[in-house]
């Protein structure tokens, strides 16, 4: 059974995160969060608005970063993200590419069987359960 999605009102967004309404806006205008709309132009939260909201309240709240500071880790996590995918899809394609070769030719090119890229949200969290 797949997850299903869940839409938020910015009233219900704001009584879950205890924040004024004004500041979800305010994050909309700066570009750090891109609520959906509806036909009558309500704003509508997806969960993974709110996981981006939760990583925002937590750099403003726990290390009093500025919003400007935000919206340059905000674009840095995306770009990491990027490249991760990037070095994931380059890894497979050595991995291919060294299938191709016979194994009396490998020698030392075996790659490691799994390599770990850690997110900067699982640092966050890491933080987190340590503190408790």
């Amino acid at each position: 059974m797949k997850k299903r999605k869940g839409f938020y009102t910015i009233g219900m967004v704001a009584r879950m995160y205890n924040i004024h309404p004004q500041t979800l806006r305010l994050y909309e205008r700066e570009g750090l969060l891109k609520p959906q709309r509806t036909a009558g132009n309500n704003r509508l939260y997806t969960d993974e608005d709110l996981e981006r909201l939760e990583f925002i309240l937590t750099l403003t709240r726990e290390f009093g970063v500025n919003l400007a500071g935000v919206d340059i880790i905000l674009r840095m996590k995306e770009q990491m993200e990027e490249m991760e995918q990037q070095i994931q899809q380059l890894l497979e394609l050595v991995q291919q590419l060294l299938q191709k070769i016979p194994q009396e030719e490998r020698g030392l090119m075996q790659l490691p069987k799994e390599v770990t890229v850690v997110k900067i949200t699982e640092i966050l969290k890491k933080k987190d359960t340590d503190e408790v």
